[in-house]
């Protein structure tokens, strides 16, 4: 007032006014009663500029406060500036957090969008502060409000998601930032192509990254390195070899990390030539190979067959002053023995020890493996020996070398090498000891396998399959000293079996019970469930032996006593209209008799009921067919040869079932003996000999074919 008059009155007057009464009151009732007495209206002006100038953070709040109630408010963005400004100086975040919502309730009532800095500018400090949960709140809220969000707002959200290892809520935020008209800088893009890139989304970094060049953005090496290490983990060479080309075009230099990431990648995708050029680069370049890129060089090499390399690589390491991992003695030395090398194998087993480490067991294995094939009995000794010395069981692992001698049919090795094993405290199992005496027994050394049936003894381990075998070889034998050693091996097994084999062969006085009894005795004793393809093998074969020994009444017992208890499927069947029988399973002795045996039946059956079938055929396979149809034709059999089976009418067999000769034949014995079994077994029948045998425990039920 003037006098009586009201004048205008200056800003600079009004704001010195405003701030006057602020900084004496502070806040509260008073502050607000002597703001209402001013003499003169303030604008948003005078608010502003009032603001700035108070220091007192919460004195500018109460002041804004007061202004907010007034007709004349009008929403400022400044003064949301300033205030926040302050707050943040004063690291007071609920403040910030609830000017924030008060800004928010004001934007939505007046409809009128803080777009000029205030929103971004929270957002920013929360950020900068790592209230992480805050600033997301906000930055949703802003979206919400249709706030307008800058670059340096996103970018600093990114970064705190980043940093707290959140970057899929980076990525979110990347898309928002893509819906918008906001462009991306040059720190977005390195900040996120990396990001994208380690977090495998690899088409969204490269799609960046191409479009970072065509706004003539110049890539830094962090972002070509994060796109030449995740193109290659994940396996797609070609664009890494490109943006690795293409890094060098821009001037920047491989780092020794980049070529160690690279030389990786195309190591473990079997790219071995690129992998290998790459390492020349790395060491043209200056960069020193550390130990880990030495042994994945080595041992991928190595595994892929490329032993010079490795090797070549191997000598440089050792010069380089590093030492190899036993993996990587433990690869080459695998990879060179699979390979037969037996040099190169010993010199790395040997320097893997001189320099104190401890091969593995596979190591061991392979190593072994290989000097037993190459029969090297002595170093596998040796290999052995110090194998046990370092710690490990051993048991299984000389088993093993026997066993490939064994298959080998080296008997004399395997011989020396179990004998090497017993002086060395070294054990083996039954299965094997069992298998080396049947290799034995092939070869004819039976004063070796004797002793190792007394082993097989001792453990209780001689069952009817290997009596049964040992029998096979007897009835092969043509050497009378060697039958006398096969029938002390026989007696050595102790087996039931022999003992019935004795009893079979001494007169009923000795028996005391006839022969067909004897036998039906012996075969009550066997369990059939578990040795039931046992027993058909022993049948087989004893019918052979019978049958050269000329002993043809005891043999056509063991066939009665067999089809009794049906060992072998029913081999003949009798109609009207034919009559059959089948022996393609049958041993050449057992086919013998059961033709003989079941034609008497079939001649008893057919005279006494008068049934004459119109045709008669016997089974008998390409093999056994010239055996059996020249034993008939001693006797002038009408039976006729054809591929598989020997055909005849039934008159025809009929009329020759009433000769005296047949009948004497069928009841007594089979003629032409010497010229005709012992030829057809030795010649007609060598699968019948016990070596050719699975190598392979005895199955419960043996094929009726084996002999």
């Amino acid at each position: 007032m003037v006098g009586g008059l009201k004048k205008p009155l200056m800003n600079a007057s009004a704001v010195a006014k405003i701030v006057e009464v602020v900084q004496r009151w502070k806040w509260g009732p008073e502050l607000e009663t002597h703001l209402d007495k001013l003499q003169f209206l303030p604008n948003m002006v005078h608010v502003k500029q009032s603001l700035k100038i108070v220091e007192d953070v919460d004195a500018g709040l109460s002041l804004f406060r007061w202004v907010k109630k007034q007709p004349w408010y009008v929403p400022c963005d400044e003064c949301y500036v300033v205030l926040f400004d302050g707050l943040n100086k004063g690291k007071d975040f609920e403040g910030i957090q609830k000017l924030f919502e008060e800004m928010v309730q004001d934007s939505g009532r007046s409809h009128h969008h803080h777009s000029l800095g205030a929103y971004n500018q929270v957002i920013q400090y929360l950020a900068k502060a790592e209230k992480l949960e805050v600033a997301f709140c906000c930055f949703k809220k802003a979206q919400d409000c249709g706030c307008k969000i800058d670059t340096q707002t996103y970018n600093n959200l990114m970064m705190l998601f980043l940093n707290k290892g959140l970057p899929y809520k980076a990525f979110e935020i990347y898309e928002s930032m893509e819906k918008t008209d906001s462009l991306l800088d040059g720190s977005t893009y390195e900040l996120i192509i990396p990001s994208l890139a380690k977090s495998g989304r690899l088409d969204a970094a490269f799609k960046l990254f191409q479009q970072m060049k065509e706004r003539k953005l110049r890539p830094s090496f962090s972002v070509f390195a994060s796109l030449v290490d995740s193109m290659g983990k994940a396996g797609r060479l070609d664009t890494s070899m490109k943006v690795y080309m293409e890094m060098q075009g821009y001037g920047h230099r491989p780092s020794a990390t980049m070529f160690v990431s690279l030389i990786d990648s195309y190591a473990k995708a079997g790219k071995l030539d690129t992998a290998l050029r790459l390492w020349d680069e790395m060491k043209s370049s200056g960069f020193r190979p550390n130990f880990g890129l030495y042994t994945m060089i080595i041992e991928s090499h190595a595994k892929s067959g490329k032993l010079e390399v490795a090797m070549s690589v191997f000598k440089d390491m050792e010069k380089a002053g590093f030492l190899p991992t036993p993996s990587t003695y433990s690869c080459l030395l695998e990879m060179h023995a699979g390979s037969g090398q037996v040099d190169s194998a010993m010199k790395i087993y040997n320097s893997m020890t001189n320099a104190g480490l401890r091969p593995g067991l596979s190591s061991y294995i392979s190593l072994l493996t290989l000097l037993a094939n190459k029969r090297l009995v002595d170093v596998a000794g040796k290999i052995l020996l110090e194998m046990k010395a370092m710690g490990y069981s051993v048991d299984v692992c000389a088993s093993d070398v026997l066993m490939i001698y064994i298959k080998d049919a080296s008997v004399d090795l395997a011989l020396k090498w179990l004998r090497f094993m017993g002086s060395s405290g070294i054990k083996t199992n039954n299965f094997i000891i069992r298998q080396l005496f049947e290799s034995c027994m092939k070869n004819g050394l039976y004063d070796s396998a004797r002793p190792l049936l007394d082993a097989v003894h001792s453990a209780g381990k001689v069952d009817l399959v290997l009596y049964t075998s040992i029998l096979a070889h007897l009835v092969r034998c043509q050497d009378e000293d060697k039958e006398r050693q096969l029938m002390s091996i026989l007696s050595t097994t102790k087996h039931k079996a022999h003992a019935f084999m004795c009893g079979l062969f001494t007169g009923p006085e000795q028996r005391k019970q006839p022969v067909l009894t004897f036998v039906r005795e012996f075969y009550q004793g066997i369990d059939y469930e578990l040795e039931e393809g046992a027993a058909r093998y022993f049948v087989n074969v004893l019918l052979n032996y019978l049958v050269l020994m000329g002993q043809i009444n005891r043999a056509r017992c063991v066939w009665k006593v067999a089809y009794e208890n049906k060992l072998f499927p029913k081999p003949s069947s009798l109609t009207n209209t034919s009559l059959g029988l089948d022996v393609r399973n049958l041993s050449v002795g057992a086919a013998l008799i059961a033709v003989v045996h079941t034609l008497h039946r079939f001649r008893k059956r057919m005279l006494y009921y008068g049934v004459v079938p119109r045709r008669i055929k016997l089974v008998t396979g390409p093999t056994l067919k010239i055996v059996i149809a020249q034993m008939l034709s001693s006797v002038e059999s009408p039976f006729e040869v054809s591929k598989v089976v020997l055909r005849a009418p039934g008159d025809s067999v009929m009329e020759w079932f009433k000769k005296p000769i047949v009948q004497q034949f069928l009841l007594n014995e089979i003629p032409s003996r010497a010229d005709i079994l012992m030829h057809k077994l030795n010649v007609m029948f060598p699968s019948s000999a016990p070596e050719l045998r699975s190598m392979f425990p005895p199955k419960p039920i043996m094929s009726s074919k084996s002999f």
